[in-house]
């Protein structure tokens, strides 16, 4: 286990070096989160017009209002897994030795845009359905809904690089990511909570010094500088959440980079680091 650990450890050291290497992939998710405020945005207006419907009305487009549903889920997964998969690609260009550009991730994010809607397709009906089950069972149930939701999320957690590498449909990427896990379930853990915990630790730091900042300048009598604390605040936060993904995007890169070529050589990760960060534990 803690050979595991370690190993983890210094996959996401490595993946670090790769967001300072190409700062420029940091754009990713942030280009993620402004797609998705436009759709979220676009479909305000038809959902407030859904809100003065009479009683009858809104019956009526009860099944509407779950298509709705399911096209809003597939629209933002395939958002966040579209550039995430830019991402994949730009890091796999830098292990090959490459300089990847914005561009470059975007060109082969595109170049398998229907790979990856239809997985959008099925990952949205996937959270879908979760989420319609957790809201009709007790509370145990909602448990179990909440277990099988992560078991999904860890034996999908290789698609993306699969999709970007492999040509595959996105129902086979499925089946050799979670084929995957049962050799990187490890690093997969670890290195994802790692990486969380790391972070859930840097925004518990930021909150508490912006409300303590806040605090002082409301008793100083300083309105302008509460609110250029929520500001700087705001935009830490911002920064924190694109090195994150960035960070969870590269090390999803290098797991699957790993798991299926341990012998190769990467830039960026040491030889001795891939030879060893799936060598099954004596």
């Amino acid at each position: 286990m803690s050979g595991r650990f370690s190993r983890s450890l210094a996959l996401a050291r490595a993946s670090w070096a790769v967001v300072r290497a190409d700062k420029e992939l940091l754009w990713l998710p942030v280009l993620s989160v402004c797609s998705l405020l436009l759709i979220l945005g676009s479909l305000a207006v038809p959902f407030v017009a859904l809100r003065g419907l009479s009683p009858q009305d809104a019956v009526e487009t009860g099944a509407g209002s779950w298509l709705g549903a399911l096209l809003f889920y597939v629209l933002a997964y395939f958002v966040v897994i579209f550039f995430n998969a830019a991402l994949v690609g730009a890091a796999m260009i830098r292990m090959d030795g490459g300089r990847p550009t914005l561009g470059d991730g975007l060109r082969i994010a595109w170049g398998r845009a229907g790979r990856i809607f239809g997985y959008a397709c099925i990952a949205a009906t996937v959270g879908l359905l979760l989420r319609a089950l957790e809201g009709r069972v007790g509370w145990v149930g909602r448990i179990v809904v909440k277990l099988i939701g992560v078991g999904w999320a860890l034996a999908t957690f290789l698609v993306v690089p699969v999709l970007v590498t492999r040509d595959v449909g996105p129902v086979e990427a499925v089946k050799e990511s979670a084929s995957l896990l049962r050799e990187t379930w490890g690093e997969n853990i670890i290195g994802g909570a790692g990486l969380s915990l790391a972070f859930a630790v840097a925004y518990f730091l930021l909150v508490a010094g912006c409300v303590a900042g806040i605090v002082l300048a409301a008793r100083a009598g300083l309105p302008l500088l509460v609110g250029a604390v929520v500001l700087a605040g705001t935009v830490v936060v911002l920064v924190l959440a694109a090195l994150h993904a960035t960070m969870q995007g590269v090390y999803s890169a290098a797991l699957y980079r790993y798991a299926t070529q341990p012998a190769a050589p990467a830039a960026g990760f040491s030889p001795e680091l891939m030879q060893q960060a799936f060598r099954s534990p004596d």
